[in-house]
């Protein structure tokens, strides 16, 4: 594995290393059932948590291979050939892959044979003293650990090399017109009460869900964005003509489709992107087209309704967040962010590629896995204070929360104790319908253990239903409650 880390970087390929490209393999294949279990259980950590597991199930190959060597070395031969084939076949199956992808899965299975036979030999009594025969099998097993360590030390010192941190720290985003600025945040947006979440997310804190277990690295001055398929003129632009478009600046939550009933995984920034909408019809629209496909560095594919980017809406292809350019971990150098759809049909990070097209021509990546086609957010509220299981002194508790419904606005927050009368929540005001909305309200507590629900009211009169749904196949619903207990 450290020779083929090496080879990896060597070759400033770093998803060709066969940790990563089985590890990506990994995630096509698994269910959705297991998806969702990874992300509700480990959230954004549930990379580290395949990499750490794909890394334990190496230790165990490599001690069977190693103890089958020792009665058949042929087996053990053919051990290590089977699992560079693995690496292989992931690493020439990816959506970007080249012929050079080959060389860290070959380059690591021949390391892999020749330190099992020089291990073997080191291992095999000789006509050697028994210190002696220890001391040889000593220095081959401290030789052997001192390659692998250098060997993946200087293929992540490699690697280093694509890291784009540099580029993105020199990107000078240009001022929007002030008519194109966004609105100023209303005062009174944030509840002030502790463990309530910042009305504007940090970004460092905003949440990513994504299939990347390594970062795609685009250079800026080498980035194009392609527009094509159903359109009468199709077009390139490059990332500085792209900044000197008409950019405009908007305040928009975005909701993972994985987000749980109370779940975190939304947020809400300022975004500076140029409209989408003004960018198609540039290209010209065809009629008959339904979907605008979407195509990221590193082969995802995201299908948004062409409808919802064409309605009016702030749909964005993005180059900032929170004023800075988008960090690498969010799509830099350029995303999509379109308001009011969950991000697996419409939040592609590190866009490369728009193609015009029909749902019935072209599945993305997730409708070939059974997500639905549309995707709208569904109405949606939680309690953040109290937390689950809080205990509270009697009196005077404010009870508050976020509610979402992009692009149709959060009209009417309800809250019941136990099962008491449904009472209206105070409103924080917000700079429009595309962003989370929070809210509060005053109860007077009694001792005892006790059950809060929260509901919302849309901008159409929509109110979020009872029934609990999970999130697969359009987005989880249900009443949000939390038990606390009063003292």
């Amino acid at each position: 594995m450290g020779a083929a880390e090496l080879a990896a970087g060597a070759i400033r390929r770093p998803r060709s290393s066969p940790l990563f490209a089985v590890g990506a393999g990994f995630i096509d294949l698994t269910p959705v059932w297991l998806k969702d279990f990874a992300i509700r259980h480990f959230g954004t950590n549930d990379k580290t948590v395949l990499l750490s597991g794909l890394a334990a199930g190496l230790v165990v190959a490599a001690i069977a291979v190693g103890l089958l060597a020792r009665r058949w070395r042929w087996a053990g031969l053919a051990g290590l050939a089977c699992f560079g084939l693995v690496g292989l076949v992931a690493a020439l199956t990816r959506p970007t892959a080249a012929a050079v992808d080959a060389l860290p899965a070959v380059v690591g299975t021949a390391a892999g044979m020749l330190a099992l036979l020089v291990l073997l030999r080191a291992s095999t009594p000789a006509a050697v003293t028994d210190g002696e025969h220890r001391r040889r099998l000593l220095l081959a097993g401290a030789g052997t650990v001192a390659f692998a360590a250098a060997s993946a030390a200087g293929g992540r010192l490699l690697m280093a090399r694509t890291n784009v941190a540099a580029l993105r720290a020199r990107v000078r985003l240009p001022v929007p017109a002030p008519s194109n600025q966004a609105s100023s945040v209303p005062l009174g947006a944030q509840v002030p009460l502790a463990g309530m979440p910042r009305f504007t997310t940090p970004n460092n804190d905003f949440y990513r869900v994504d299939t990347a277990l390594l970062l795609p690295q685009v250079d800026p001055g080498g980035w194009t964005l392609r527009v094509h398929g159903m359109v009468a003129r199709p077009m390139e632009i490059t990332f500085d003509e792209l900044l000197r478009r008409p950019l405009i600046e908007r305040d928009i939550t975005l909701a993972c489709v994985s987000n749980e009933v109370g779940g975190r995984l939304a947020g809400n920034a300022r975004w500076l992107g140029v409209p989408l909408a003004a960018l198609l019809r540039e290209a010209g629209v065809e009629s008959g087209a339904d979907q605008l496909l979407s195509r990221s560095a590193d082969g995802m594919t995201l299908g948004t309704p062409l409808d919802a980017v064409l309605d009016g809406r702030d749909a964005l292809l993005a180059v900032g967040m929170n004023g800075e350019p988008l960090p690498i971990a969010h799509g830099f150098p350029a995303r999509m962010v379109v308001p009011g759809l969950y991000g697996y049909v419409s939040a592609t990070k590190w866009v490369v590629d728009l193609k015009v097209t029909r749902f019935a021509t072209d599945r993305a990546y997730w409708r070939r896995r059974g997500y639905a086609e549309q995707a709208p957010v569904k109405t949606f509220s939680r309690i953040d204070v109290p937390a689950p299981l809080a205990k509270v002194s009697a009196g005077r508790v404010m009870v508050a929360g976020t509610a979402w419904a992009q692009h149709r606005g959060v009209a009417a927050v309800q809250v019941q104790v136990d099962d008491g009368p449904w009472r209206e929540a105070r409103l924080a005001p917000v700079p429009g319908l595309d962003t989370w909305r929070q809210w509060v309200i005053e109860w007077n507590a009694v001792p005892g253990s006790h059950t809060l629900r929260v509901r919302a009211t849309d901008g159409t009169g929509a109110t979020q239903p009872q029934e609990r749904a999970r999130p697969f196949p359009d987005g989880a619903t249900g009443w949000h409650s939390v038990v606390i207990t009063v003292t």
